[in-house]
């Protein structure tokens, strides 16, 4: 009896939970979702051969769940984007909670501060 590779398709879908912070996590999670969907489908032309097919089944369902988690994310980063550069009101509030935020924290500089301040006051000064 053979085993599928479910190891690929659980470390392609972690690096895809991990790389979701930075809006690429859905690279790796649609190449695990690949790899899983040819992995099952290998598994269900040898029903017999293969002990597995319910971990790969498992496996594709994190994998989509990453995908998911991965593509939501990713849209709702552009629409930040899309918004702080296409609204001033909005670009004056999220610059503003931005440097409230970065004022409390001990870790920030007084020169990271003055650029995040430069960056409300620019976009403050168009709302």
């Amino acid at each position: 009896m053979q085993k599928l590779n479910t190891t690929l398709v659980y470390i392609l879908s972690i690096i895809g939970f991990i790389c979701c912070c930075f809006g690429i996590g859905w690279i790796p999670s649609l190449i695990g979702l690949l790899v899983a969907n040819s992995e099952l489908k290998k598994g269900k032309n040898n029903t017999d051969l293969y002990v597995n097919i319910n971990a790969m089944k498992s496996a594709k369902v994190v994998t989509i769940i990453a995908l998911a988690i991965s593509l939501l994310l990713g849209l709702f980063i552009i629409y930040i984007i899309y918004m702080v550069y296409n609204s001033p009101e909005f670009a004056c509030e999220f610059w503003t909670k931005m440097v409230e935020g970065m004022q409390d924290n001990p870790s920030v500089t007084s020169e990271q501060l003055e650029m995040y301040i430069e960056l409300r006051d620019k976009a403050c000064s168009k709302a």
